[in-house]
């Protein structure tokens, strides 16, 4: 199997990745001058980007370090308990996320019931989020549009009325960039890319092994 995809999110990472106090503390990182005098003669500062792998010769080195060393530290709780004036204001008007969902999910021929079963969430806690009495997580956010095979415009969508944005300084948010907006939506291209990097907070129902080895096998 090609496994060029890897690579490409390889240096996707490396080109977006912004923490650049874990950036340089990778073994071998090699700190650019920041500070230099310009053509004018007045003494400049370089955009903070030069810090990221992208610019590094041995960036391909630089990034199986930094691979190495990764743990997903991201919260896996997939819904909160919306604050007290949102269920004030819910006795009147759905939030806006239970408002829009079903439309989204129509759009990709998806209903709220189909879609909790490719969810690692309690069907009792996962029925309150789509109904607006529970909020769901920036995890839980990503798992649906991984799912449904999303367009970046509908994750954004769905994303601001959360009030979630996606960050450049958190690895588990550029692995997802790159799988939407690349659209690498395969289970197992999906699930490698999640696993090159260390993500398991995602909840996605994770596959048997005999319903993996058939999807690898219509995907030949």
């Amino acid at each position: 199997m090609d496994y060029s995809y890897l690579k490409e999110l390889d240096d996707f990472f490396a080109a977006q990745y912004s923490d650049y106090v874990r950036i340089a503390a990778i073994e071998g990182y090699r700190m650019p001058e920041m500070i230099y005098v310009g053509t004018d003669g007045n003494i400049t500062r370089r955009d903070s980007a030069q810090m990221r792998l992208i610019h590094q010769k041995e960036k391909d080195v630089l990034i199986k370090r930094f691979k190495e060393g990764l743990a997903d530290t991201d919260f896996t709780f997939s819904f909160s308990f919306p604050p007290a004036s949102e269920r004030f204001h819910a006795i009147f008007r759905k939030p806006a996320f239970a408002r829009i969902l079903p439309a989204v999910l129509k759009r990709y021929d998806m209903t709220a019931e189909k879609l909790g079963t490719f969810l690692s969430i309690e069907p009792v806690f996962w029925k309150k989020i789509v109904k607006g009495k529970l909020n769901p997580e920036k995890n839980t956010l990503m798992a649906i549009a991984l799912v449904c095979r999303m367009s970046i415009r509908d994750v954004n969508n769905l994303f601001g009325v959360c009030g979630f944005s996606l960050a450049a300084d958190n690895v588990r948010d550029i692995v997802f960039e790159y799988l939407i907006t690349q659209k690498i939506f395969n289970e197992e291209m999906r699930d490698r890319c999640l696993a090159e990097y260390r993500i398991e907070s995602i909840p996605i129902v994770a596959k048997s092994a005999e319903q993996a080895t058939q999807t690898a096998r219509a995907d030949i």
